[in-house]
């Protein structure tokens, strides 16, 4: 499909389901908004008859479940570590300051804290000069955040290493997310942006076992039949 990403689901066994994530270039292990929309598929359109989804993928069994506010989806946490700065990183995302970077080991994602939200709204980062960087941790995507007057906090990811040079809306970044911010503003439920130029709404909530609840909602916008030879 050429979009971040594409989910491919097979139904297992009744309530439980296999599912793979693409991007345009590697299969990854956890993507947020691609199991949302899968959920959404299975509860809005083909109209499975329970209230609950079981996926079972590269990160272990995920939760989907109907909400109040749209769909509940149930992920492990990546609490991220602090590491020394990638000097030729930041150069090429023109970051000249920064509160805090830490490290995500499981998802491979860096996580910039910089000084406040109008500098992760104006950030151009060179894609190119980005996958050109060799760094000592192995590198799949970058957060930067901030916190923000309307929200708990603000974030955008690029991820030009897989095919995605900025995308939307990241469920998986908010697995690294909702641990780092939950520490600094001492909340278990909080209210973040992704400042992509589409954007997008989530609420992320910690629920003390190493697993964080996203809550976002879905629009089917599209349906049609692929033929395979």
């Amino acid at each position: 499909m050429n979009l971040s990403e594409t989910a491919f689901v097979l139904e297992e066994k009744p309530k439980t389901f296999s599912l793979r994530w693409f991007t345009p270039k590697v299969e990854v292990s956890l993507c947020g908004h691609a199991t949302l929309a899968t959920a959404a598929v299975l509860f809005y359109d083909i109209g499975i008859s329970m209230d609950e989804i079981s996926f079972e993928t590269k990160s272990g069994t995920l939760i989907a479940k109907k909400n109040k506010d749209g769909i509940l989806l149930n992920f492990p946490i990546d609490d991220p570590v602090k590491i020394d700065s990638p000097h030729d990183l930041l150069n090429s995302m023109d970051i000249t300051d920064f509160k805090n970077i830490v490290y995500a080991k499981k998802t491979r994602k860096l996580l910039i804290h910089l000084p406040d939200e109008k500098y992760v709204k104006n950030l151009k980062p060179n894609f190119e000069l980005m996958k050109s960087i060799t760094t000592k941790e192995e590198i799949r995507g970058v957060i930067v955040t901030a916190s923000s007057q309307q929200y708990d906090f603000i974030s955008r990811y690029f991820a030009p290493w897989v095919g995605i040079n900025e995308d939307p809306v990241t469920g998986s970044a908010h697995t690294v997310l909702a641990p780092y911010w939950s520490k600094i503003l001492e909340k278990k439920e909080m209210l973040a942006y992704q400042a992509s130029s589409r954007g997008g709404t989530l609420t992320v909530r910690l629920t003390g076992n190493d697993r964080v609840e996203l809550i976002g909602s879905a629009v089917i916008v599209l349906k049609g039949e692929l033929y395979l030879e």
